[in-house]
Order: structure tokens, then sequence, then C-alpha cells
């Protein structure tokens, strides 16, 4: 069997827990040949998942940002023991398919969220269908995002979007300072729906489209929906795993 493959950003707490790290793993001959090992903060992390979206290792992120939601804590004393017992989640990710102004087509992935956001100093102006369904004909907005469970606690709480439960199998569409309709809170939709929000003047008002934290600008037409080809296979320490992150989170803005 095989050692876990270490990778970790060019931080230097990152470096210094990959050394002591890898000390650990050699003392304690710790072999686990799927598992990948990522220190960082939460973009690291959708970065590392996104080049490994083919792969089906799992990935145990170590924290060594600022907030780190999707990392564990780490623990010199107890990393073995909590790589050796920690639990595993599957999550898939959104599908972005952007039409732009010059017709080109672009697919990008997002673990969080998708952003369809103003590119210059007027609002949004924009159409959201579900299928076939129309959600809202006409948005007059700083933009429109569309997260996953596992991001509903970013960008989406942010703009005081739902917080929804990892096994709720849903997304949530929140506007971004909607300005008309001014009290469209967003909806909550399955997350086997194909979500379309296109740009009902694209002249006047362009706007980006932002998977996670890459952009594709002069959007025309923006396509949403979930892969489910594609498994993440995130670890967790047992007491602390992403469902009770996000479940602390909930409450915390239910008393906030």
């Amino acid at each position: 069997m095989s050692k876990p493959q270490i990778i970790s950003d060019k931080n230097k707490k990152s470096l210094k827990i990959k050394i002591l790290l890898k000390k650990k793993i050699e003392t304690n001959q710790f072999t686990k040949s799927k598992l990948v090992i990522v220190i960082g903060g939460d973009g690291f992390m959708l970065q590392t998942l996104k080049k490994n979206k083919n792969s089906s290792k799992q990935f145990y992120g170590i924290n060594s940002g600022n907030y780190g939601f999707l990392m564990n804590i780490f623990s010199s004393k107890n990393i073995i023991k909590n790589l050796t017992k920690a639990n595993m989640i599957s999550i898939s990710p959104l599908e972005m398919t952007v039409k732009s102004k010059n017709n080109t087509t672009k697919k990008s992935l997002a673990i969080n969220e998708v952003s369809v956001l103003r590119q210059s100093r007027q609002a949004a102006s924009l159409s959201i269908k579900q299928g076939s369904r129309q959600i809202i004909k006409k948005l007059v907005a700083d933009g429109v995002l569309v997260s996953t469970p596992a991001g509903s606690t970013a960008y989406n709480m942010s703009v005081h979007g739902p917080i929804l439960s990892l096994n709720s199998k849903k997304l949530s569409i929140s506007p971004i300072s909607p300005f008309r309709p001014r009290r469209w809170k967003g909806k909550i939709v399955n997350d086997k729906s194909k979500i379309t929000i296109t740009n009902l003047n694209p002249v006047k008002r362009p706007i980006s489209a932002v998977a996670d934290n890459l952009e594709v600008r002069n959007a025309k037409s923006i396509i949403v929906k979930t892969n489910n080809k594609i498994k993440f296979n995130l670890l967790y320490d047992k007491n602390r795993s992403l469902q009770k992150k996000i479940k602390i989170e909930q409450l915390r803005k239910e008393t906030s």
C-alpha cells in the first residue's frame, strides 16, 4: 500500500504543516493510496477538486487559511487518528454553460455557486427559467446566484439566501441586491432542475457569469444544472462533519 498524497498551497503555515504531517505519516507508517491531503484554504480545496474531477480519490482538507469551511482543523497530536476515522461525504458540482455575446460557449464546474453579476455601473436585467417554466420574467438587480447545499453558507448566505441541508437535494436561487421586484426573495428548486438565466439587455447592461472563482464576461445566457456524473469524496473528522458545520450556521442565522 502506498502513502497518501500531500499537497499544499505556498502559504508558510501550510508548508510547515506539510513537513510535520510527512514526519507523522513516516513515523506511524500510515498508508492509504486513494487519499489526498489538501493543506490550504477553501479556495485551494475547490481548485484541487476541479483538477481531479475524474478521480475516485478521497480528499481530506487541513485548514491553514481563514475560515476553511470545507477543511478540517489540524491537530498534530490526533492527525493520524483523525485520518483513520474520518467520515466521507460525496457531493456533485454544478455545471455552468455560458453563451457569450460573440456566440462562443464555455463550460465550467462550480462546487459552491454560480453567480451572475452586473459588469457595469448599470443593474443587470435578467429572466430566469426552471426548465420551461418561468420563475421570474424580469429581475433588475446586481445579479443572481445559484447555490449548492455545500455552498449555501458561502456567498449565498451573504446575500441572505437560505442555508440548505447537505442531503436536501435542493438548489437555492438568490437575488443579489434586487431593485425590481424589490421583495423577491429567490426560490429553492430541486437539484435536478435546469436553470436558464438570460440577459434581457446585453448591449446596455452587460453581465458576467462566475463558477466559484472562474469568470466568463459578456454573457448572453447561462444554463446551470447539477452534474451528477461527477462525485467529489470529501473526508471530515468525526465531530466536525460538513453536515454539522451547516447545521451550526443554520442555528446562527436563526438566532442572529
